[in-house]
């Protein structure tokens, strides 16, 4: 098995397996495969691990092999897989060919293999003449789809130009038929009185991105202001959209709903709540969330700052609702536009 798996991939990559699982035991399921009818057609109903020698970028339906995964492993298995993230195969092309025609055949293959997937019209076609191989694939959208299918990430190294992913088992799949996969996408936010509601954003992140909520605070922690640190979910466009404010345009569809009022707490998802004490919590569900917080006004720059600014607002709306959102939005005005207050 040992000559078999350096075979296929590499000595290292032997290494990384071997410390994790049992080679050698029947309990172990090692493939190489890119069809999730490999997966469900094993005998054993149930493995402690799963290890796949195949690019994730190879695989047609990524989730449903994710899925039929999970469905073969107890809880507290370990699922190992490995991926070619967008960085990798950038830096792949770009030092495969010639300076001068570099930089136009990565631009190339980024619209064919990143872009096409992702466009109406142009999804299907991508599909029929790839059949999903070889798809850009980057380290946030692959770690987000493991997630949605029950699987938290163990461990992560770089080798052979892949990304190496341990996971274990946790759940059962989220099953998501509607992951934020298109420039306009629907966040799951708490509203008034605990409702879920569907927060309208122009997409700044990569695909299944929601999911890492979790994995981003245990490894990366806050910064100032509230924000997740070194927050590698955010695409370079991203990036812009943010800073001229244009991924919040969408939200007022939200205020047109009455989802949303202009002025008022951030709404949250349940993930990033969760980091509140447990009595604030009850108390903000009672009120509904506001496209304007009360962040532009204070500018806190910890999650304690953040939560005493918004005890605050919600004292003195309680005694004088009109007058406070109306305070609260001119300053708030005031310092995004002439301090260029931010919320990063």
């Amino acid at each position: 098995m040992k000559e078999l798996i350096i075979r296929e991939t590499s000595e290292q990559a032997y290494d990384f397996i071997a410390k994790a699982v049992d080679i050698e035991s029947s309990d172990n399921l090692i493939v190489s495969t890119t069809n999730s009818f490999n997966i469900d057609m094993q005998i054993l109903s149930s493995y402690k691990s799963i290890v796949n020698l195949k690019l994730a970028n190879d695989i047609r339906r990524i989730n449903k092999f994710f899925e039929s995964v999970n469905a073969k492993l107890q809880n507290d298995s370990t699922f190992i897989c490995c991926v070619e993230t967008y960085m990798l195969r950038k830096r792949r092309i770009l030092h495969k060919y010639p300076k001068g025609i570099n930089w136009a055949i990565y631009t190339l293959d980024y619209l064919i293999r990143r872009v096409s997937p992702k466009v109406w019209g142009l999804k299907k076609l991508y599909f029929l003449i790839t059949s999903g191989r070889s798809r850009v694939l980057s380290k946030a959208e692959t770690l987000g789809r493991l997630y949605s299918c029950g699987f938290v990430v163990v461990e992560e190294e770089y080798f052979d130009n892949k990304l190496w992913i341990r996971a274990k088992k946790i759940k059962e799949p989220a099953f998501d038929n509607n992951p934020t996969y298109g420039p306009l996408i629907r966040l799951k936010r708490l509203g008034k009185n605990g409702k879920t509601i569907k927060v309208y954003k122009a997409r700044t992140m990569h695909a299944y991105s929601e999911y890492l909520q979790e994995y981003i605070y245990q490894n990366n922690h806050l910064q100032e202001g509230g924000k997740f640190n070194n927050d590698f979910r955010i695409t370079t466009a991203g990036k812009f959209l943010r800073k001229f404010w244009l991924d919040e345009l969408p939200m007022l569809l939200n205020w047109l709903k009455r989802d949303l009022k202009i002025v008022g707490v951030r709404p949250l998802s349940k993930q990033y709540l969760s980091l509140y004490p447990k009595d604030f919590r009850e108390r903000r569900k009672k009120y509904r969330p506001g496209l304007v917080p009360p962040f532009y006004v204070d500018l806190p720059k910890t999650l304690d700052k953040i939560i005493e600014s918004e005890i605050k607002y919600l004292d003195s709306y309680d005694k004088h609702p009109f007058f406070t959102d109306w305070k609260y939005f001119w300053i708030a005005f005031y310092n995004i536009v002439f301090k260029k207050a931010r919320s990063n």
